[in-house]
């Protein structure tokens, strides 16, 4: 038979209030009091009940990742963090995909119409959405935030992408580099516009003039990256190394420079940023920055229970960065006069 949280309390000595609140991670109750009930849960191997805690607590026990970003590895390690905190807590996890501006409407509605979400975690661009924030706020919806633009005033998660695009610039210059290609990201998005400018701003500590026709948007896909690298590649006097905003359109460099007939990093040298599972699988390995994104995601969610347990619960968290040098690049090839 399966046991019941009556069963729990009872091997535990305690109420079933206090079962509960040792299953829903509740402060103040005594660590001894705890363990008693952790080891209860093992030994009687009690697993929560999703329905009967969502009829007794008016919780559906359920969060929402919203999304509208078209980089699936980023989604995913967003995805596989939120995955680890529900499960931590007993929640459960859905997806959805959410239009920007006005079309967010329709999708926010049919969502809580069919799941009730507890509270939602956004990425950007969703994030730093108007209108996506003030229908939530309207609902009276919890709702954590990565990577926002201003952090001010919400919950959740974000790290300092310029400085991390600065660094990454600055290795590209000690290399030799001089004539380096951007490919941003969507300017709804606020990477875009942090990576752009670390990379704007490491040029100016190098005395380098600012190139706007090395500096091409794509929309943080692979297909907008080989449209974008077609653009820099194709021009009379190509850069020597490109970095492109996140893994996806880095790889994607790789394929433009593949079918061009140049070599990697002999040829040119590419740097990404994010450091998805994709940097590592593709050959030779991506010089990129390792932005923490599962972990990310975890905190956010971590960030967004403490919101719905407590008014006044969650905080903005921030969390490190680091630039891994990989195979991709390398001192920039002496051209022919």
């Amino acid at each position: 038979m399966r046991s019941r949280i009556e069963d729990v309390a009872a091997a535990a000595g305690v109420s079933i209030k206090t079962v509960s609140r040792v299953l829903n991670n509740e402060p103040n109750v005594r660590e001894e009091t705890q363990a008693r009930v952790r080891n209860a849960v093992a030994r009687l191997g009690y697993k929560p009940n999703p329905s009967a805690r969502s009829l007794a607590g008016q919780r559906s026990y359920t969060l929402a990742l919203a999304y509208n970003n078209p980089s699936r590895n980023y989604l995913m390690e967003i995805q596989n963090g939120m995955l680890e905190a529900c499960q931590a807590n007993h929640y459960n996890l859905l997806l959805g995909p959410v239009g920007v501006g006005r079309h967010a409407l329709p999708d926010l509605t049919a969502m809580f119409e069919n799941s009730r979400p507890d509270g939602m975690v956004l990425v950007p661009p969703l994030t730093d959405d108007p209108v996506v924030r003030s229908s939530l706020e309207d609902l009276g919806v919890p709702y954590a935030c990565i990577a926002p633009r201003d952090p001010d005033g919400c919950i959740g998660v974000r790290m300092d992408e310029t400085t991390a695009a600065l660094e990454l610039m600055r290795h590209l210059l000690a290399l030799g580099h001089r004539r380096i290609g951007h490919i941003k990201g969507p300017r709804t998005h606020g990477a875009c516009q942090w990576r752009h400018v670390g990379y704007r701003r490491a040029l100016r500590e190098a005395g380098i003039a600012y190139d706007p026709t090395l500096v091409v948007s794509g929309q943080f896909s692979f297909e907008s990256g080989v449209a974008s690298a077609h653009r820099l590649l194709e021009r009379a006097d190509p850069p020597t190394a490109i970095f492109a905003a996140n893994d996806d359109m880095a790889a994607a460099v790789y394929r433009v420079a593949g079918e061009r007939g140049l070599r990697i990093p002999r040829d040119l040298s590419v740097c990404g940023f994010d450091d998805t599972p994709i940097a590592s699988h593709i050959f030779p390995a991506l010089t990129t920055v390792r932005q923490p994104t599962a972990d990310m995601g975890q905190l956010a969610t971590l960030q967004l229970i403490d919101r719905i347990r407590t008014p006044h619960g969650g905080r903005m968290v921030t969390v490190e960065h680091a630039v891994l040098v990989r195979e991709s690049t390398a001192p920039p090839r002496r051209r022919k006069p």
